[in-house]
């Protein structure tokens, strides 16, 4: 379980490596989006996979550690703020520039270059 788990968190990571180096701004919302996934299941990881074991304290002896599981939720959170900011940046570059390249230039179309 532990190699299928790190092969998802290393496939999450070469994506949203890949896609934020692209030269759209679409892509690269993506490609941080698919890091930050990495990086939660990396944490959710941190705390040990385990199985049919109680997510808070109760009455059984063994528990998983609620620790990660608090990190996870609180990296969603910022994840999700991030990802609305960027896309309202993304949106307002391509209203102000005229396309959504990542390095600002701006490129005519045919028509304004004749």
């Amino acid at each position: 379980m532990e190699v299928l788990y790190a092969s998802c968190v290393g496939v999450l990571v070469a994506c949203g490596i890949y896609l934020i180096l692209r030269a759209r701004t679409f892509p690269v919302v993506l490609g941080l989006t698919m890091l930050s996934y990495a990086v939660n299941l990396f944490l959710f990881s941190s705390g040990r996979l385990t199985i049919n074991k109680a997510a808070v304290l109760g009455t059984g002896s063994e528990y998983a550690d609620p620790l990660p599981q608090a990190l996870v939720l609180t990296a969603i959170v910022i994840g999700f703020a991030m990802t609305a900011f960027v896309v309202i940046l993304a949106i307002r570059g391509r209203a102000d520039l005229g396309n959504d390249h990542v390095d600002g230039h701006l490129v005519k179309s045919s028509k304004e270059q004749k």
